[in-house]
């Protein structure tokens, strides 16, 4: 059996952003577990600009990376009960490089963010991505030290996992449809 390969997506490219943190810390939990290939990708690494013909390198390393995926964890922040603008563009710059792939969420704001992650969900369905169930959520004010020293609770590994089995049974299942 071909080892998948899931993309940890961060979500954020702002200044002092700490998507970085959270995403590092669920690859470490990832990279413990063996059943899947897990890396990090940085929607700053891509540059991609807000309009464009595609043929733009960010737009095709975009594409390429997505294409060589067979799954994602999607590390995304809460701004104004929404996804942040840069992730929204990441996700409308593809399309058939999401398609019949799964993903987990994991977000973090001043309430989980769980309204980003609602909004985000809405997005991957109508782009044919497969959103797992279990959702692990952070607060910026249990989770984060002066809302910028990720430290989680423990209690969170467990969702973690949970959501990583998730989406690589989804994964593995999808294949049959790419």
């Amino acid at each position: 059996m071909k080892t998948l390969n899931i993309g940890i997506i961060l979500g954020s490219t702002r200044p002092g952003r700490v998507s970085p943190q959270v995403g590092h810390w669920v690859k470490g939990i990832a990279d413990k577990r063996g059943d899947a290939s897990y890396e990090i990708v940085d929607t700053a690494d891509y540059k991609l600009p807000l309009e464009g013909t595609g043929q733009e390198p960010g737009f095709i390393a975009w594409s390429e990376k997505l294409s060589s995926l067979d799954g994602f964890v999607f590390i995304v922040p809460e701004y104004n009960h929404s996804i942040p603008a840069v992730l929204k563009q990441a996700l409308d710059s593809a399309h058939d490089e999401w398609s019949n792939k799964s993903a987990g969420i994991v977000s973090y704001g001043s309430t989980g963010g769980a309204r980003a992650a609602v909004h985000l969900r809405g997005i991957l369905g109508e782009l044919k991505v497969a959103d797992v169930r279990k959702h692990p959520t952070l607060s910026i004010f249990t989770d984060f030290e002066d809302f910028t020293d990720f430290k989680p609770a423990e209690l969170h590994t467990n969702n973690v996992n949970v959501m990583l089995d998730e989406t690589v049974a989804w994964s593995d299942a999808l294949k049959a449809l790419r």
